[in-house]
């Protein structure tokens, strides 16, 4: 009975310590079209943010790339997800970086444009969906990966990139 008991807890941990790296076995195409693994970033804090252009949020970006500019060397990716399912982005990638970079100097890196919502969401937002109950409900969503690729948590389009409590959180993920 106690090897069985045994066996099950490490079957528990095993499948636990699986789902937490299911995060790096998903893949991005960058804005410029190059593959944008998420393993990549194994070892850093992420910051997934869902983006669009012509969103009353879109200011956003600036928040954001200071973020990028205060924390990169210290552990955080900022990664952007440049999406039209809210009907408020550009069509083209070319579009979206050529606005980004000439409004808001965004140097952070950013996929290219992905729907995050609805039957044709990017597989990442899919797992987010079904494993966590996470769902976009606006543009610049915010979830937060740990170094490990563990879920932190998710906030709203209206928590800012500079928040306390946001920032106070990252800080903490950084410091391990």
């Amino acid at each position: 009975m106690f090897k069985i008991t045994i066996i099950v807890i490490k079957l528990f941990l095993y499948s636990f310590m699986s789902m937490s790296t299911e995060f790096y076995n998903f893949q991005f195409e960058s804005i410029e079209g190059n593959k944008m693994p998420l393993k990549n970033f194994r070892g850093k804090v992420v910051l997934l943010v869902n983006t669009a252009s012509m969103c009353g949020l879109t200011k956003q970006y600036a928040g954001l790339q200071e973020l990028h500019e205060e924390y990169q060397d210290k552990g955080l990716v900022v990664l952007g997800v440049p999406s039209n399912s809210f009907m408020q982005e550009h069509a083209s990638e070319d579009k979206v970086k050529d606005f980004c970079e000439t409004n808001f100097n965004i140097t952070f890196p950013m996929t290219q444009i992905e729907e995050v919502i609805g039957s044709e969401k990017h597989p990442l937002y899919a797992w987010l969906k079904e494993e966590y109950g996470i769902k976009p409900k606006w543009n610049f969503h915010k979830v937060l990966f740990d170094k490990s690729g563990n879920l932190v948590d998710s906030y709203s389009a209206l928590t800012k990139p500079k928040s306390n409590k946001l920032i106070k959180v990252i800080e903490e993920k950084i410091k391990g």
